[in-house]
């Protein structure tokens, strides 16, 4: 009898855990953000202009999109339909319980995660589908959806308390009505580009068999002590994402590889070596390799003098992002205008999403308005990616990066370095490619250690 009270008291308060959740983070989209009309906006690698003879600005969440000449409104939608079309992953609740743990929410503790999942997907968008590929029902998400989104968490607040006093198993709120989106006729090149994008989000899916799922990454994470509820830096969740890939058993995935660098070198052997390991279907081709950079942009604070050069890094179609963000919060960077920042936030609370049934929907996986931040409040610690499809992609990558690193040290340290030969030859145990019983060599211990206690904390 006892337990059974234990049990309704658990439940409870997991209600009210969960309806807080949802006021705590659900404003984040209400925000509006504003472009300016006369400097051009960098997404991974693309540019964009809207620049008009009329000055102003341009609001992100698409409210003065009506008022904008035709000749600009074209450039404003394809920049829109880009950023909508990334994939967004954020806090989610009520999904099935973590390994050794009672949390069904990452909320409060997973967005470094988050940051680190949605890298990866924007390596994995290339590898499949292309930069250049948008999805066809990007424009279709309503502009309104922050609005409608924040009521409809209100509406769960009100709904988790009542049946939380009623006892109610599960409590009843008010579908969340989204426009049906347009049926189009597609041809066989849309349908191989749909089915593969939701598989890359299948892929991230909050359930323990994802590969890149939540409770995935935190198995992988548990090798370097950490544990569900913990806080993860930057560059403990590159190490984690390099696990994950190598550990992934979809035939789909033996194609990718992931490479983090040691101590801010990228050892160009080691790197190679990778791209032509052994590919389990068998085929002779190389793999296309993922590299994560983790690196620190100052001390206590960023310093300023690197905003050239991350501007740089992220007008580089290659460029898969930034796992970064400011103290105590976790962004993950895709673009900038001007001294700003473009981003994607995860700490939005939405509900699980089973993506194992057929046709799931994907609204909740695509976020409909950018947000900025200046880059002078962007904490310094941060882990930098690049896509490479070939092992000639990868050695013109560097040649590129090593003069943008040149041109910006200012005689300083540059961040990083690309070394050619391998780590072994210069006195670092090279990381092995899969071990048997330790996912992590010892070596690695040591430095993700090393980095727990450098990193920031999030919260």
């Amino acid at each position: 009898m006892e337990a059974t009270g234990t049990d309704e008291v658990e439940k409870i308060k997991s209600k009210f855990m969960s309806a807080w959740h949802n006021m705590k983070y659900s404003w984040v989209l209400k925000t509006k953000t504003y472009f300016s009309r006369n400097s051009p906006v960098f997404l991974l690698g693309k540019c964009y202009h809207f620049k008009t003879d009329e000055s102003g600005e341009l609001s992100g969440d698409g409210s003065n999109f009506d008022k904008i000449p035709t000749e600009i409104s074209g450039n404003v939608e394809e920049f829109r339909k880009d950023f909508i079309s990334r994939i967004w992953l954020t806090y989610r609740e009520e999904f099935p319980q973590i390994k050794g743990s009672a949390l069904t929410t990452d909320c409060g503790w997973g967005c470094t995660l988050r940051t680190g999942q949605m890298l990866l997907a924007q390596g994995l968008m290339l590898h499949f589908l292309g930069r250049a590929w948008v999805w066809p029902d990007a424009l279709d998400i309503d502009n309104s959806d922050a609005e409608s989104w924040t009521a409809h968490t209100v509406k769960k607040l009100t709904a988790s308390f009542e049946a939380s006093l009623t006892a109610e198993r599960e409590p009843k709120i008010l579908s969340n009505h989204r426009r049906p989106p347009v049926k189009r006729n597609c041809d066989d090149s849309e349908r191989r580009n749909e089915v593969y994008h939701r598989k890359i989000i299948s892929w991230f899916g909050d359930s323990p068999l994802a590969a890149f799922g939540l409770h995935q990454l935190i198995e992988y994470g548990k090798k370097s002590g950490k544990i569900a509820g913990d806080w993860y830096g930057p560059a403990v969740v590159a190490h984690i994402l390099r696990k994950a890939v190598e550990e992934a058993r979809d035939p789909e995935l033996q194609g990718v590889t992931v490479y983090v660098a040691q101590d801010c070198t990228v050892y160009s052997s080691d790197v190679i070596d990778r791209q032509c390991s052994f590919m389990d279907s068998g085929k002779a081709d190389t793999k296309a390799v993922i590299i994560l950079v983790p690196v620190r942009l100052g001390g206590e604070r960023t310093n300023t003098d690197y905003l050239e050069f991350v501007k740089g890094i992220l007008s580089l179609e290659y460029c898969v992002g930034i796992i970064g963000g400011r103290p105590k919060q976790s962004y993950y960077f895709a673009g900038f205008q001007d001294d700003s920042l473009i981003y994607m936030d995860p700490h939005y609370c939405q509900s699980f999403v089973d993506v194992s049934i057929k046709d799931f929907p994907l609204e909740s996986f695509h976020c409909p308005s950018p947000k900025k931040m200046s880059f002078k409040k962007m904490d310094p610690s941060c882990t930098i990616g690049f896509y490479c499809r070939t092992v000639q992609d990868f050695e013109k990558a560097s040649e590129e990066i090593t003069k943008m690193l040149k041109s910006s040290s200012k005689e300083k340290y540059p961040l990083f370095t690309f070394v050619k030969g391998h780590s072994r030859d210069y006195d670092f145990a090279p990381s092995p490619l899969h071990e048997e019983h330790d996912l992590f060599s010892e070596d690695e211990k040591k430095r993700l250690k090393r980095f727990s206690t450098e990193e920031f904390v999030l919260l």
